[in-house]
């Protein structure tokens, strides 16, 4: 695994720069570094894609505070942090992020001061983003999920071009293919020259005369696939898996978009979670408590036994140690606390209740004191 540079190192900034000197210091290296302007240069990628992840843990505030006390370190679990899987930063993420920050009203031309690309090449097609429930129990050992997605599609009858079959798009006369027309104004400062789509055919580069019937010119039409993703153990709400290519179908033949599959954790009947933690509450019986014992306890991977000791008071919690949820992309393992309620019968039979009587009048049943003393509250407490 490559090691990574210091975040402050790949911006050129010192510890103490402001947001505005940070959000510089981006804008300058990944106009430097965009793939637009590097074409099939996998260095400048690189650096593109380093630029960007050193921009979004530097601009949170949160992010940031974590980075300047623990270092990378401080960071695993973070979305922007790197890793296999969950939270990887790519190429993708690295020109959400610019698209993000810089607005998406312009173009990649606009910003290099160049008339950009041509718009009659393909173009890459959407993401989708899916939604994605989990159990506890499902996060504690991984799962491989099924999903169904909609998304869009070559359009069959026109092969993806939009034209009516047996037509083909013609190239725009305004723009004459480029979809962009320049426009001159006259200002205080002189004559300036602004780049926009073409008002003709909307930025294509081309037009339709007659549009398909099928899909209506869009060269794309609803359709569904169905794709299988595995889920690692350790996952919580706010994670996501990015499945490449298996979004939307793109523009005249380039590439699918992404699906971003979200997790969203169920809430459980009987378990909450604590960070890698596990916390649930069992009911065991008043003579169990007195006397000791050994209980069932569920867990989210089956059932273990645990001794009781007597003289148990309600509300005492029992930590079982490596029994909760696995740290995502790690060997750790959360612990599973268990907190004991002394369950009080509501209704007892006439020689329960005589006997019980006969204890009481012992005095062997009497708590030493009728407050609790605050010191086995916050032992006990969860």
């Amino acid at each position: 695994m490559a090691i990574k540079r210091d975040y402050y190192e790949v911006l050129g900034l010192s510890r103490g720069a402001s947001e505005e000197e940070i959000k510089k210091a981006y804008r300058k290296l990944a106009l430097k570094y965009h793939p637009d302007r590097n074409p099939g240069d996998k260095d400048a990628e690189e650096k593109f894609k380093e630029v960007a992840e050193a921009y979004e843990i530097l601009k949170d505030a949160e992010k940031r505070s974590r980075y300047d006390r623990f270092g990378h370190e401080g960071l695993r679990g973070s979305a922007a942090a790197g890793g296999p899987g969950f939270g990887g930063f790519d190429l993708s993420d690295a020109l959400r992020s610019f698209l993000r920050d810089f607005g998406a009203g312009f173009s990649f031309g606009d910003l290099f001061g160049e008339e950009g690309r041509e718009a009659t090449g393909p173009r890459r097609g959407k993401d989708i983003q899916i939604k994605l429930p989990l159990t506890l129990q499902e996060i504690a050992s991984g799962v491989e999920k099924t999903l169904r997605i909609t998304r869009h599609e070559p359009c069959q009858a026109c092969g993806g071009t939009g034209a009516k079959p047996g037509t083909t798009p013609t190239t725009c006369h305004t723009c004459k293919g480029s979809g962009r027309v320049k426009r001159v104004a006259s200002s205080l400062f002189g004559q300036m020259v602004r780049v926009e789509a073409c008002p003709t055919c909307h930025g294509e580069g081309s037009v339709i005369a007659e549009r398909c019937e099928t899909c209506g010119g869009t060269g794309t039409q609803e359709g569904k696939a169905t794709v299988s993703v595995r889920i690692p153990a350790g996952v919580a709400t706010g994670n996501y898996l990015t499945l490449r290519g298996q979004g939307h179908a793109g523009f005249k033949g380039g590439g699918r978009g992404d699906a971003h599959v979200l997790i969203v954790e169920k809430e459980d009947a009987h378990f909450e979670r604590q960070g890698d933690d596990i916390v649930c509450r069992l009911a065991v019986s008043f003579a169990t408590a007195v006397i000791g014992g050994e209980i069932e306890v569920p867990t989210l991977t089956g059932r273990v036994r645990v001794k009781i000791p007597p003289g148990t008071q309600s509300g005492k919690v029992f930590r079982m140690r490596g029994k909760g949820l696995p740290h995502l992309n790690d060997s750790r393992r959360g612990d599973l606390n268990v907190q004991v309620v002394v369950w009080v019968p509501e209704h007892l039979g006439r020689s329960e209740t005589t006997r019980l009587q006969e204890l009481a009048k012992s005095g062997r049943l009497d708590p030493p004191t009728e407050l609790i003393p605050r010191r086995h509250m916050s032992r006990d407490g969860l």
